[in-house]
């Protein structure tokens, strides 16, 4: 935030501005996969074969439906139809429901979601963990 005229509080865009699109083979959804900071432009922008979507607070809506929502439209103007790997970091309701309710066009997108099946156990911790080959 940054102070404006009359010192009032402008708020700055932290929405990706258009331009060509970047490639990467992983990206962590910024903020936890929060809508305020993700759009559909960033996925048009910001091509990657794997992306990590954390996230397990329903009361802060996190990881946000509009933000899985938005993955499914800017992918769909990709030029290309590459493998996308969507990397939930928690089982949560709001991506069970996305995953159920758009598999459909997932799959005609190319988006495979992994579901987590192994478990770390460090010292007194244990937690769902998935293996990435790049």
């Amino acid at each position: 935030i940054s102070k404006g005229p009359g010192n009032a509080k402008v708020a700055k865009s932290t929405v990706v501005p258009p331009g060509p699109p970047v490639y990467l083979d992983l990206v962590y959804i910024p903020n936890h996969s929060n809508s305020k900071n993700v759009d559909v432009e960033f996925f048009k922008r910001v091509r990657s074969s794997y992306y990590v979507v954390s996230g397990n607070d329903s009361a802060a809506e996190e990881p946000s439906r509009a933000v899985l929502d938005a993955l499914l439209e800017g992918k769909a103007q990709w030029e290309s139809n590459m493998q996308v790997t969507l990397i939930p970091t928690h089982d949560s309701e709001v991506m069970r429901e996305w995953y159920q309710e758009t598999h459909e066009k997932q799959q005609d997108l190319n988006i495979m979601v992994l579901a987590s099946s192994s478990t770390v156990v460090m010292q007194d911790e244990s937690f769902p963990a998935c293996k990435i080959e790049l």
